[in-house]
């Protein structure tokens, strides 16, 4: 972990006698690159886990500040369906309760493998892992609607966090220093760490069951006898999220290369 140290600035001099307030410009300059590094450091965040985790810590942030209430954010199907409060089917993956342990807790885990994700078996498929998020979260809902829950963001990081642990089966796990194990066995792990808090595992056997399917929909099924591939992209997210690759023999014409046309290629003045 890397800790970021933003200096303080030097005490203003009094502002009586005509004297003004000044700051130290060295601390300003360490201020400024250390803010800078920071910038930089999350722009380093791949989009969709940066997307995900920055709307999650605003909108704790926002019902801490009591700008919003849980009660404008929880899955609520007839509000939605009668109300057309339709943010509700996105807001619900946002909130992960009150800042606490919980919350922290829960923002490691879903950076952490959401990232790794993204970084890993996803990389260079951003479409592919939007699409993953779509289907998850539609399914999560689905499903929500019987077990009556009513924020569905924790169930969403487990999920996560048991398809990170299905493509990494041989990556050596450590809780807490205390248990060492596979990481498939990490989401069971979680799981019981939640039931020995008291906590409900509804929400953790959701997540579980969510991620098993994608996972053999995606994985499974598509190399088994007579499988087939059931989810696919569709072509509009892959053109809205993948970049177009570059095609190695495309020779642009003469108006689209830069500058415009190829002026003396080849070409003798007055020839």
């Amino acid at each position: 972990m890397e800790w970021w140290i933003f200096p303080r600035l030097v005490n203003p001099a009094p502002s009586h006698f005509g004297m003004t307030c000044q700051k130290d410009p060295e601390a300003v300059s360490v201020s400024k690159m250390a803010y800078q590094t920071l910038q930089q450091e999350y722009l380093q965040i791949p989009v969709v886990t940066r997307a995900y985790t920055t709307a999650c810590v605003l909108t704790t942030a926002a019902v801490q500040l009591e700008i919003i209430t849980p009660f404008q954010l929880y899955f609520n199907p007839d509000l939605i369906l009668k109300n057309y409060q339709v943010w509700r089917l996105i807001t619900n993956f946002l909130f992960f309760g009150p800042v606490g342990f919980n919350f922290l807790f829960n923002m490691i885990f879903l950076y952490r493998y959401c990232r790794m994700l993204e970084e890993g078996s996803f990389r260079g498929r951003t479409a592919d892992f939007v699409f993953m998020f779509l289907f998850g979260g539609l399914l999560m809902t689905i499903f929500g609607i019987f077990v009556s829950l009513v924020f569905l963001g924790q169930a969403f990081t487990i999920m996560l966090v048991y398809i990170w642990s299905r493509r990494n089966p041989n990556v050596r796990m450590n809780f807490f220093g205390l248990l060492n194990f596979q990481a498939p066995f990490l989401p069971w792990v979680l799981m019981g760490f939640s039931l020995l808090l008291g906590n409900s595992i509804i929400v953790d056997l959701l997540g579980i069951a969510v991620g098993h399917v994608y996972y053999f929909l995606e994985d499974v099924f598509p190399n088994q006898p007579g499988g087939g591939r059931w989810l696919r992209t569709p072509s509009i997210i892959k053109m809205l999220f993948d970049t177009p690759e570059e095609d190695a023999n495309y020779n642009p014409l003469p108006e689209d290369r830069p500058g415009g046309f190829a002026w003396g290629e080849g070409q003798r003045l007055g020839g």
